[in-house]
């Protein structure tokens, strides 16, 4: 199952920690930016150095957070395609609910289950819109409904109007184009 090109297992690792410190970087830039100026004494001056330190501390560390999840959800992820012999959203469910057991093991086994299950669920909600918005915009590109049209179209067959009150002659309904200018 292809859904999109990605890179080979082992190089995929490195590409999602990476792709992940930087989303977590950026994101955490903002967050810390804007809660390290919320946060400075009055004065623009105060504010501004007080966001930009606020931001050079956290931001990097909320990146390296993110690397860890990505890097790991990645391994586990390519783990499961390993043995399991096919790419399935079920991989996917199942790295996020080990990525979070095993980030949440220094805080017990109450925190473990509650964070597999948060994993799993929000992976599969990710996965699960995923699938949906796939068969949402390949309905277009069925070639069953174009065949649809064409014939309709050759054969000189209108298509209803939804706006047009149905059963009445000389509605667009039955074949009549009005022209208004």
């Amino acid at each position: 199952m292809e859904d999109y090109a990605r890179e080979p297992c082992p190089w995929r690792i490195m590409e999602d920690c990476g792709g992940a410190f930087s989303m977590g970087a950026i994101g955490g830039s903002l967050f810390h930016g804007i809660k390290g100026f919320r946060n400075a004494p009055s004065g623009n001056y105060r504010r501004l150095i007080s966001s930009f330190v606020t931001l050079k501390e956290r931001a990097p560390v909320v990146g390296g957070n993110f690397a860890v999840w990505g890097g790991l959800f990645s391994a586990i992820d390519c783990s499961m395609v390993y043995l399991r012999k096919k790419e399935d959203p079920w991989n996917s469910i199942t790295s996020g609910a080990l990525t979070g057991a095993i980030l949440s093991v220094r805080n017990g086994t109450g925190a473990i289950i509650g964070s597999a299950i948060i994993g799993g669920v929000l992976l599969a909600m990710i996965e699960g819109f995923g699938i949906m918005f796939t068969r949402f915009t390949a309905e277009q590109f069925n070639p069953a409904n174009r065949m649809m049209e064409e014939d309709l179209a050759l054969s000189g067959q209108q298509f209803p109007n939804p706006g047009s009150i149905g059963g009445q002659e000389g509605s667009p309904m039955f074949g009549q184009q009005h022209s208004y200018q």
